[in-house]
């Protein structure tokens, strides 16, 4: 089995070895991962934050040993930058720009320096208003199949962007985020912070989004956007519509 770690901003993970291939998620500045399967150009890996897998070019990884992988990608002291844009500085004083959500507990290791405040975790939400402060950082972020950042972001993405960012390790996809937590009964019962779940025609959970206060949900949906919430669904408040059907409430935290 080999390691590697991402040593720049952001790189695609794509469903089959090319360039030309559909987008599924990224890997970020500082984040690890195992390396599956090896070809002369691609490598196929899973991320060590969320079991993730896809193929990323084989520039834009380094490969380390199993040691540093194990200490890199251990949950208990990782720190990630929470600026939606930051920079780190590396040996020969050139700058790079990395992005919220960075693993900047990895730059040591990497020979770079920072001087911003990171968040680390776990353990690092004090109370769940937090969760909502951080999505609307993200607010007017363009949707992107795939994307984890302030660039562009999918659904799930941007859900399991904001909970890492308090100390809570979400699963990638929409589909796997329903199986944490509790379930609730009604939206009177949620908080701001939990999870709304909507599924499409044949009954599979397709999106998911933040409840706000006042029956009010944050999500990306076109981009990061703040809708109304009800037991239909999301009502859009651009086209007088409802646009997703609701599933399920599930209290994360």
């Amino acid at each position: 089995m080999k390691y590697g770690i991402c040593p720049i901003s952001i790189a695609p993970m794509r469903e089959e070895p090319s360039d030309k291939s559909e987008m599924v998620s990224q890997i970020l500045y500082g984040e690890v991962c195992k390396v599956l399967e090896q070809r002369k150009k691609w490598s196929r890996i899973r991320l060590s934050n969320d079991d993730y897998e896809g193929w990323v070019d084989n520039k834009q990884y380094q490969e380390i040993s199993e040691i540093d992988y194990t200490n890199l990608s251990s949950k208990k002291n990782i720190a990630f930058a929470k600026d939606p844009i930051t920079t780190v500085t590396h040996a020969d004083q050139t700058i790079s720009s990395i992005i919220m959500g960075s693993q900047v507990s990895s730059a040591e290791f990497l020979g770079d320096s920072y001087s911003f405040n990171a968040v680390t975790t776990p353990g690092a939400i004090d109370n769940k208003s937090a969760l909502i402060d951080d999505a609307l950082l993200l607010l007017n972020t363009p949707y992107l199949w795939g994307g984890r950042s302030f660039m562009g972001i999918d659904c799930s993405g941007f859900t399991q962007l904001i909970y890492k960012l308090n100390g809570y390790f979400l699963s990638r996809d929409a589909s796997d985020q329903a199986k944490h937590g509790e379930v609730l009964s009604f939206i009177e019962e949620s908080d701001p912070g939990d999870l709304a779940f909507f599924d499409n025609s044949e009954g599979q959970i397709t999106h998911v989004g933040m409840i706000m206060k006042d029956n009010y949900i944050i999500h990306a949906h076109g981009k990061v956007r703040i809708d109304r919430l009800d037991q239909t669904g999301i009502f859009n408040l651009d086209t007088s519509s409802h646009s997703h059907k609701l599933r399920m409430i599930k209290k994360i935290l």
